[in-house]
């Protein structure tokens, strides 16, 4: 399905597009200074990872963060990738090394959600 285009939208694209880690709700919200409200940019976000342009992770405080998706062939993908957030400067950023396991006969990854928490290398 098409989606109509609004500032709005642009503006927090071009933010995950700019933005090496992955955002917040609140981290977006506070770089748009309040020119939209914070369900318009969660939805905005949902609506990202609908079509495939975003993932949605869930950190390890239980925080939403999102993040464009990069490299994705088709909407089906998985990211199978772990994810690092910097107790210091709350940094969320996925880590490029894709997860492998071996599951029993029979059994079929949809995908992976796995946290590392610790210092970046800036705060380190």
């Amino acid at each position: 399905m098409r989606r109509r285009n609004t500032p709005i939208k642009e503006a927090i694209l071009a933010m995950l597009q700019t933005t090496p880690s992955a955002l917040s709700q609140d981290m977006v919200a506070q770089n748009l200074q309040g020119v939209a409200d914070k369900v318009t940019i969660y939805r905005v976000l949902n609506r990202f990872c609908e079509d495939g342009l975003a993932h949605r992770i869930v950190s390890d405080d239980g925080k939403y963060y999102f993040a464009l998706c990069l490299n994705c062939a088709d909407k089906n993908h998985a990211h199978n990738h772990f994810h690092f957030r910097c107790l210091h400067c709350q940094k969320v950023e996925c880590l490029a090394e894709e997860v492998n396991v071996n599951l029993p006969s029979g059994y079929k990854i949809g995908n992976i959600n796995g946290w590392i928490s610790g210092y970046c290398n800036t705060c380190s």
